[in-house]
């Protein structure tokens, strides 16, 4: 069994290190304080071709596989929590949809301009009282001559106040239930879109998220992003499944950053005579954490690898998920204990990593949901 990289995904991972420690990170605390969009970030970040990463090359993209597009976001989440969450969806839920099923047409007016990063993406799962609960779903779409009209508000939009185009989950079949979901095409300037509130969150500050939406809007017959409808539950599966890898190496990088700083502070921070690192409980924390993000990060990259192989992986990837999330929330805690009083003051970092951390839970799925779900399969039902 060989769990090692490439030469070449080897180098890669230089690379978008090189660009997180060059570009991002000497601007996190800025982007943390002002919660702004950093725009020129964006476009810098678009200008070295990474939004591509996952599409044909024929549209401007790289055609990386799962593993290597898995390495992109480990490394960027390494920087600004917030502008990895607006990266990453416009690279991979944002345009995932129309990059798959688009018509050419709709590739050249949106993907390629979302790849060059001058027009910006969002997907639109959560409303009001559906989030893991797909079924839930009350935004709908019905048929209208030869188009659709989508009626609905979407909520928790990533990128939603910036967005130019929204990939939207909508039930085509309200009696269908979960088997009667599909996905749509929204473009601005169509008349209904409009954007609501923008939603103030207590971290991953830089990505705007609010919520959009949907009055009547009508849209094109080519704007169903899919071979029919009612597929929707099993393309969000597709999707989902990388989410949750790319959720769970977020997970890795914000703990480990978290742990990191902390390292420096035990070597640096002297109590009773000596560096509190030389203490017993101290280290308890390093190893506890260390051990666990190992597992993580290692299964995290074989269901990547899974993905690749066109394996099922469904359970692997919430399981995966799970066990990363939960690691990297133990780990911003026990940072911004070892720093102890300083860990509660905002001239360090720690309490960022803790604040940021907690957007993890919800993405990919609620851990009680994944929880039941994998209860589920050991108990067979």
């Amino acid at each position: 069994m060989d769990f090692g990289f490439s030469e070449e995904q080897e180098f890669f991972r230089g690379q978008v290190r090189d660009a997180v420690e060059r570009l991002v990170k000497p601007r996190v605390r800025k982007i943390d304080e002002t919660d702004e969009f950093p725009r020129d970030l964006w476009d810098g970040m678009a200008g070295l071709g990474y939004f591509g990463l996952r599409h044909e090359e024929r549209w401007g993209g790289m055609a990386a596989d799962t593993v290597t597009s898995m390495i992109f976001f480990e490394e960027l989440a390494r920087g600004s929590a917030g502008f990895f969450m607006s990266v990453t969806v416009q690279m991979l839920m944002g345009t995932y949809f129309v990059g798959r099923f688009g018509t050419d047409e709709i590739k050249r007016r949106v993907l390629v301009p979302a790849i060059e990063g001058k027009k910006i993406a969002c997907i639109c799962f959560t409303e009001d009282q559906s989030g893991s609960d797909l079924a839930g779903t009350r935004t709908t779409a019905t048929r209208d001559g030869d188009g659709w009209v989508l009626s609905g508000t979407k909520q928790w939009i990533t990128n939603g106040p910036i967005a130019q185009v929204a990939t939207v989950m909508a039930t085509t079949d309200p009696k269908a239930g979960i088997k009667g979901l599909s996905f749509f095409l929204v473009e601005e300037g169509m008349p209904g879109f409009t954007k609501g509130q923008t939603m103030h969150k207590l971290g991953t500050h830089g990505a705007p998220t609010g919520e959009l939406v949907f009055d009547h809007v009508k849209v094109p017959a080519d704007h169903m992003l899919g071979e029919e409808t009612g597929k929707g539950l099993e393309y969000s599966t597709d999707i989902l499944n990388q989410v949750r890898v790319m959720t769970g190496l977020a997970a890795c990088s914000i703990g480990g950053e978290a742990m990191r700083d902390a390292a420096a502070y035990a070597k640096a921070r002297v109590a009773f005579g000596k560096p509190i690192a030389t203490y017993q409980l101290i280290r308890e924390k390093f190893g506890r954490w260390w051990a666990k993000q190992e597992a993580a990060r290692t299964m995290l990259y074989r269901v990547a690898w899974m993905i690749d192989q066109g394996m099922e992986c469904r359970k692997e990837a919430m399981a995966a998920k799970w066990l990363a999330t939960e690691t990297c929330l133990e780990a911003v805690d026990e940072a911004t204990r070892i720093f102890a009083g300083n860990g509660f003051a905002m001239e360090y970092d720690a309490q960022r990593y803790f604040r940021d951390a907690r957007f993890l839970l919800s993405g990919g799925g609620t851990h009680e949901i994944i929880l039941n779900f994998l209860g589920g399969q050991v108990l067979g039902g």
